[in-house]
């Protein structure tokens, strides 16, 4: 028998000293998405196409639409394109005064300057940074059924923000959520971005911290895998893919990668002098109150001792021999299993007094408390700190294959490595011992950001497209695998992508000046029979198809024409209030308004509980953060109607719209009427329906009791009807 295939048995564990390399066939190797991006010349066109193409990109769609003997349709007017581009770009319409500048606007360039402008607008970032919480699963809680809440992750949640309206090259987003700490040691603006490695559901009081850990790194990999590379790699965690060219053991050589990290709630966006000058105010505060902190730690040493005592207790042995370890003799692994299991044994003094002691106990604790009470205006205001992930040291623990995934089922050990079919040799990983990192995590960030890897460069080019039409050039938007669906226009997406990792220099924000000034973009959404014979689904784009907008932008647009929209940016999730009976309930799971601060702010500020969801927002298909979502359903759904109608926050925008039009006295109903239609529709409503309007006011005032509660219900009507919910 060779060495190749000598076994090892382990109860009933057989499994290969040394796994034989796999041999793909030459049709696996023929996989569309694994093949090198071409920077394919545009086709030629007719003279029909001439005059109809804007840029490279209509000339691709020309030439598909051509040979399905389909003409493109008319381009959308002047005031619809306005309003498709303002909430495309921003989530929120067009305001009168925009629309009146845009329409006046006749120099040449005027296209051009509205994008620019609205490129430029921090509603941006919101609009375009929601796409991405929705594509990395962003919580500001943990999940699983206590689903605590994790206080500074929001800080990821502004990066991201931030990162889109600053056009931050994406090759160096994504290495930023990777290894910032590796590959930009001491940028505190980078740091921010390893929140992305945080993003998991965690079971943090699970006393099996091996299957915990498991479970962190399984999330981390499945959602990395579906984010940058668009591929269902969770399917090769048991066995081998049973449709892509992915192998069980690529499942763990990515895994590897993050193998090494550890939980750091801790970090800080501080300067290294904030951080000195926070370190000896401190230190002042406890040599003054150093009387009253040892009157505590003598008080409090019996109960601390016998808590940590009764939480080793409860770890499976292997925890305890870990805790019992001197600390030069933990291995890496010893290492893991340590840094997750004492947070659940080092606890707030709180959370002891609590469990552990009697009403005299905690009497005793409260008066000790009112002696440090003297002592606090010497303590220091806390640094700000951030929620990420990093390596806890340089050595790394074993990454093995799992039979069936199963933990305790260790086959062959792997390295890091990128998938077997692009590359099967271990990635090149650099230790940094300065940093007391692996460098592991820097090699994934480069070979991710890599612009001749074919699967991020692609995957990213191709989100962009689905959020501007609302289906990708692949409408798996993170599955490009078989069983996937297939580019409609893969020349298109390979010449965009050439572009974008070329000349554009991985900006987004040219990637989306190509697409928004293309003729293909600024056709009208009308319905043609024609052309639905030969191109039922629009596939290939005969039209602008016109699709609902998300949640987000739904609740965003109310709050804009109503008036209401509070534009500060960024800090800690609000709580707008919910109503009575619905599964938010307040209490832990969702604080009490405050007031305006948290009714009125943008949805992308809404705190993020992880196991329910605004109630506005979950009616319209808002996704749960259990795992990547690259494409939002757009359902229709009676409580829907029902939330727009009953609904208290439709009610309070109604509300203050109805105030907003009526704001000069005197108005006539057809005054009223024409100015509620220019702030919800961006438009003059027409002879008919200014004369429905005018009609319904008038009738609607008795039954409304009075003239306000008419043109509360009327705005209530125009916030719910499809041409406000829809883009055009």
């Amino acid at each position: 028998m060779s060495l190749a295939k000598s076994v090892f048995t382990v109860g009933l564990l057989v499994a290969p000293l040394f796994a034989e390399p796999y041999v793909f066939k030459p049709q696996q190797r023929r996989w569309w998405a694994i093949q090198p991006v071409k920077a394919i010349a545009p086709p030629a066109l007719d003279e029909a196409g001439r005059k109809w193409a804007r840029n490279e990109i209509d000339r691709f769609i020309y030439e598909k639409l051509k040979a399905k003997e389909i003409a493109p349709s008319a381009p959308a007017s002047r005031q619809v394109f306005l309003r498709r581009v303002t909430l495309d770009l921003t989530g929120i319409p067009p305001t009168p005064a925009e629309t009146q500048e845009y329409l006046n606007d006749t120099r040449p360039g005027a296209d051009e300057r509205m994008i620019d402008r609205l490129l430029a607008s921090p509603r941006y970032g919101e609009r375009w940074g929601r796409h991405w919480l929705d594509v990395v699963r962003y919580a500001d809680s943990d999940g699983f059924k206590q689903d605590d809440t994790r206080p500074n992750m929001w800080r990821y949640r502004d990066w991201v923000i931030q990162s889109w309206n600053d056009d931050k090259p994406f090759d160096r987003f994504i290495r930023e959520q990777i290894a910032a700490d590796e590959i930009y040691p001491g940028d505190a603006k980078a740091l921010p971005g390893l929140g992305y490695l945080r993003l998991f559901e965690d079971e943090f009081n699970q006393a099996h911290i091996r299957l915990r850990r498991l479970e962190l790194l399984n999330d981390v990999t499945d959602n990395t895998a579906f984010a940058f590379m668009g591929v269902t790699l969770a399917c090769a965690r048991c066995h081998d893919h049973k449709f892509d060219p992915l192998l069980h053991r690529d499942y763990y050589r990515l895994q590897s990668f993050f193998s090494n990290m550890k939980i750091d709630d801790e970090a800080t966006t501080a300067s290294p002098a904030e951080v000195a000058s926070y370190e000896a105010r401190l230190a002042q505060y406890r040599a003054a109150a150093k009387p009253v902190l040892d009157k505590i730690d003598a008080f409090l040493a019996e109960p601390r001792a016998k808590y940590k005592k009764e939480y080793i207790e409860r770890f499976p042995e292997e925890v305890q021999v870990v805790f019992h370890k001197a600390p030069a003799e933990r291995t890496p692994m010893d290492w893991q299993i340590y840094h997750k299991a004492v947070t659940q044994v080092v606890v707030p003094d709180a959370d002891i007094v609590a469990k552990k002691l009697d009403a005299a106990g905690k009497a005793r604790y409260k008066q000790l408390l009112a002696e440090l009470d003297g002592y606090q205006n010497l303590l220091p205001a806390d640094l700000p700190r951030f929620q990420i992930m990093r390596d806890q040291a340089i050595a790394s623990p074993p990454t093995h294959v799992l039979r069936a995934g199963a933990l305790d089922a260790d086959m062959e050990e792997v390295a890091p490595g990128n998938l077997s079919i692009l590359d099967p040799e271990p990635a090149a990983v650099k230790p940094l011992p300065a940093l007391n990192s692996s460098g592991r995590r820097a090699a994934l960030a480069n070979i991710l950001a890599d612009a001749n890897n074919p699967l991020s460069t692609r995957v990213i080019v191709n989100r962009i497209w689905h959020y501007h039409f609302g289906r990708g050039i692949v409408p798996s938007t993170s599955d490009f695998g078989l069983m996937g669906e297939r580019p409609t226009h893969p020349a298109l997406l390979d010449w965009l992508t050439a572009q974008f990792t070329g000349p554009d220099g991985w900006s987004v924000k040219k990637l989306h000046r190509r697409i928004l000034l293309s003729a293909t973009y600024r056709q009208s959404s009308d319905f043609r029979e024609d052309a639905a014979e030969a191109d039922t689904d629009n596939k290939l784009l005969w039209r602008y198809p016109r699709r609902r907008l998300e949640s987000d932008s739904i609740r965003d647009s109310m709050l804009a024409v109503s008036g209401l929209l509070d534009p500060t940016m960024g800090g800690p999730g609000v709580f707008p209030a919910v109503p009575a009976g619905t599964e938010i309930q307040e209490g832990r799971h969702w604080r009490k308004s405050r007031g305006p601060e948290d009714e009125y702010r943008s949805s992308v500020y809404i705190f993020a509980r992880r196991l329910v969801r605004y109630p506005m927002l979950q009616s319209f298909d808002t996704p749960l953060a259990f795992e990547s979502c690259g494409r939002r359903q757009e359902t229709v759904t009676p409580d829907q109607a029902l939330e727009l109608m009953n609904g208290q926050a439709a009610a309070g925008f109604a509300h203050a719209l109805a105030k907003r039009v009526a704001n000069d006295s005197g108005q006539t109903p057809a005054a009223l009427a024409e100015r509620a239609f220019r702030l919800t529709m961006g438009r003059a409503p027409t002879a008919a329906e200014a004369g429905r309007a005018s009609e319904f006011l008038s009738r609607q005032t008795a039954l409304a009791g009075g003239a306000q509660g008419a043109l509360e219900d009327l705005s209530l009507a125009l916030l719910s009807s499809s041409e406000f919910l829809y883009i055009d």
